[in-house]
């Protein structure tokens, strides 16, 4: 077993936060089957994780860029058809007697997916 600290890795990533959140993303990686890039020397996925940063076989930035684009999401409607839903929604006969506030909170749900609003 190889011993790592976070000494071994402040210099790579000076912040500690940001060490920790890149380890953790990496070692995810290897549980999904990410090739190691060092011997795992009977290591859990977030020592091998640090290990990695730590002898530079893996570079932080392309890490960092990683999780960003895993976090991303892409919104793949336009203004557009935005617009044509609307329309399309008050041309119902039901909307056309709604109250303005009970159609504000239609076209709200509608737009959520009729998902709970969070907080």
């Amino acid at each position: 077993m190889a011993r790592v600290t976070v000494e071994d890795c402040i210099e790579k990533v000076p912040n500690r936060f940001g060490l920790v959140l890149l380890a953790g993303h990496r070692a995810r990686n290897i549980a999904n089957g990410a090739p190691l890039t060092l011997d795992r020397d009977n290591d859990k996925n977030p020592v091998v994780a640090l290990r990695e940063i730590a002898d530079d076989t893996v570079v932080p930035d392309e890490l960092r860029e990683n999780i960003i684009t895993t976090l991303q999401r892409v919104d793949e409607r336009t203004e557009a058809e935005d617009e044509a839903e609307v329309v399309a929604l008050l041309a119902e006969p039901q909307h056309m007697n709604m109250a303005e506030a009970e159609l504000i909170r239609a076209l709200q749900s509608d737009r959520d997916g009729g998902q709970e609003e969070r907080y």
